[in-house]
């Protein structure tokens, strides 16, 4: 068979494969170069980053870690049933993002919690001891001070008009290599439930700018900035196999690390709002039941507590909020984590669905107390009973709060244990948990505690967010 006439057969049979019907996409194509005249072309982001640079600085941290000594458990007997201790520091480091020029810094939590010292070093080399003003576990928030004046500061954008895809820089110290610049873009925004491998914090509130922006151990509270030099948020973490860098870096965002950083800084700890509604992410299916279009998108109240402001204001079961003054939410941890950003007291206007029809609800939040039981972090206690004193030993004559839980994380676990009976805070008796956090103060504290049949005085230092729960 001729060989060029077998081509064309091929050839053939694979044209006519093809239906003569189709239409051709309509492209939209646009062949002028980059650098078209129009705009020019950026070849340096060096004006943006320089101011930055100055007001990023490195955090070093250090503890005492208390540790049984290795020991054979048989020679437990001649310790009282305890091994003996040994100690050892521990030492930690982070970023921060100067933000006022009298010396407060913005960093995450982890990077100073359950530290003793804490050192800043600037980008000119200079050296500060820095105090600890307060920490937010539950959004991996802690402000610290320096004391000087005249510093280099960034200044703080609107992180909510951030797109996926805008330009964004990470700035911090990786693995201590010193201070790092790395480019990228935002990848998402308003990422929660990411199961970062270290995201041990029951209730925390999550709404993580996604960036590709390398972000390595040592990048901790450092800067996300924009192409306009603005800080848009407080790198926190990565998503990664290895522990390095694989393009999936989270920060959180600066409206929100603000406003923690503004309770921290008045009263040293942080009020959230509290609604008091049970909810559930509206979807597709859900929103046929109910009458709505399936693109609709918002929160369905399932549940509305007796007394509490949702009740107060007249919201009802089956009610769809699908906006918190004015901003949109399309799933129950968005609404969880905007309601949490108002104070107490606030008056906040509700976007409501009620029987497919528009109404707007609105509500005076109360207080969220997360912890009812919650004395200091990690540190549960309950009302002492006659079970708990028949069981426990407890004397008569001792009256107070029991310490009925202990968190292995807790920076206090070394000090109060599961089953102390804490007599007295500062020379105070105590009735409830209400009273006792009301008796501590930033800084040492005189605890007063009744242990295994002896009574004992203990100092515990309270650090300024964990007073007044």
């Amino acid at each position: 068979m001729n060989v060029t006439f077998f081509l064309g057969m091929a050839l053939g049979l694979i044209s006519a494969g093809t239906p003569a019907t189709n239409k051709m996409p309509a492209l939209r194509r646009d062949s002028s170069p980059v650098n078209d005249g129009k705009s020019q072309l950026i070849t340096t982001y060096a004006d943006v980053v320089d101011p930055a640079l100055k007001a990023v600085v490195s955090v070093y941290s250090s503890k005492t870690v208390r540790e049984e000594i290795p020991m054979n458990p048989l020679f437990r007997q001649f310790f009282g049933g305890q091994l003996p201790q040994q100690e050892r520091k521990e030492e930690g480091l982070g970023s921060g993002v100067i933000v006022s020029p009298d010396g407060y810094i913005l960093t995450n939590n982890h990077v100073v919690e359950g530290a003793d010292q804490l050192t800043v070093a600037l980008n000119d080399n200079r050296k500060f001891p820095a105090k600890l003003i307060g920490t937010d576990p539950k959004t991996d928030i802690a402000v610290i001070k320096i004391d000087t004046k005249d510093l280099p500061t960034v200044v703080l954008a609107d992180s909510d008009k951030l797109r996926p895809g805008d330009i964004v820089f990470a700035v911090g110290n990786p693995l201590d290599v010193g201070e790092t610049v790395t480019m990228g873009i935002v990848s998402a925004k308003g990422r929660n439930n990411v199961k970062l491998p270290n995201d041990d914090v029951v209730g925390s509130y999550e709404s993580f700018i996604q960036t590709d922006a390398a972000i390595n151990l040592g990048n901790s509270g450092g800067a996300l900035i924009d192409a306009k030099g603005r800080l848009v948020g407080i790198n926190s973490a990565i998503l990664s196999p290895t522990r390095g860098n694989i393009g999936i870096g989270f920060a959180i965002p600066v409206n929100l690390a603000a406003n923690i950083m503004t309770s921290l800084i008045s009263t040293g700890t942080v009020s959230r709002g509290y609604l008091g509604v049970t909810t559930e992410t509206l979807t597709a299916e859900l929103a046929e039941q109910f009458g709505l279009p399936r693109d609709t998108t918002g929160v369905i109240v399932t549940e509305v507590t007796d007394g509490s402001p949702a009740a107060k204001a007249g919201l009802k079961p089956s009610d769809v909020v699908t906006a918190v003054d004015g901003k949109p939410v399309e799933e129950l941890e968005e609404m969880r984590l905007l309601i949490s950003e108002y104070p107490p007291n606030a008056k906040v206007p509700l976007s409501v669905l009620r029987d497919s029809k528009r109404i707007n609800i609105t509500v005076t939040l109360g207080m969220l107390d997360e912890k009812p039981d919650e004395l200091i972090q990690g540190v549960t206690v309950k009302t002492l009973t006659d079970a708990d004193r028949a069981q426990l030993g407890v004397d008569q004559r001792f009256t107070g709060l029991l310490v009925a839980a202990v968190a292995e994380n807790s920076p206090y676990a070394d000090a109060l244990a599961k089953g102390m009976l804490i007599v007295s805070i500062n020379r105070n008796s105590l009735t409830d948990v209400t009273t006792a956090r009301k008796l501590l103060q930033p800084g040492r504290n005189l605890f007063l505690v009744y242990f295994q049949g002896s009574l004992s005085y203990l100092s515990v230092i309270v650090r300024p967010a964990n007073a007044g729960g």
